[in-house]
């Protein structure tokens, strides 16, 4: 059982998916980072100064002035500026993956376009394929190559 295991886990795309996870993990952060240190703020200066982090609506009553506030004070709230943030995230993942997967299928379509060069052709009365320099059908004993009419079984 644990050779049967360890066969499965060492299988490339078992590890291929883990260092996916791990990476994805880490790039993940990258992004958020981004969408709350740097393109909220911008967005939130663009706004007129508002910070998505303390935009939230209190449900219970009360009146704070800060999330950090409202959530010290035991009050239940509908947090819009949290969700505004995770929306941005998904947003800015789902084009960075968009945008690889783009490259990824471009380079697959280059390497399709060079392919091993042609070195058969269709023999035209028996549709046998035979190789390109071929002046005779092996199969059919037709002339190729201009003089198709002429058969060698005639």
């Amino acid at each position: 059982m644990l050779k049967e295991f360890k066969e499965f886990a060492l299988k490339g795309n078992v590890l291929d998916l883990a260092i996916g996870v791990v990476i994805g993990g880490a790039f993940g952060k990258i992004v958020t980072s981004l969408v709350n240190d740097i393109i909220t703020p911008l967005i939130g200066l663009l706004l007129g100064k508002v910070d998505f982090t303390n935009l939230f609506i209190t449900l219970s009553g009360g009146d704070f002035p800060t999330l950090a506030e409202a959530k010290k004070g035991g009050a239940a709230t509908l947090n819009y500026g949290l969700f505004l943030n995770s929306v941005i995230d998904f947003l800015i993942i789902a084009f960075s993956i968009f945008i690889v997967i783009k490259q990824l299928n471009r380079f697959k379509r280059k390497q399709e376009v060079v392919q091993a060069p042609v070195t058969t052709k269709e023999c035209p009365h028996c549709i046998t394929s035979i190789p390109i320099k071929a002046t005779r059908c092996p199969h059919c004993t037709s002339m190729l190559d201009g003089n198709k009419a002429a058969l060698a079984h005639e």
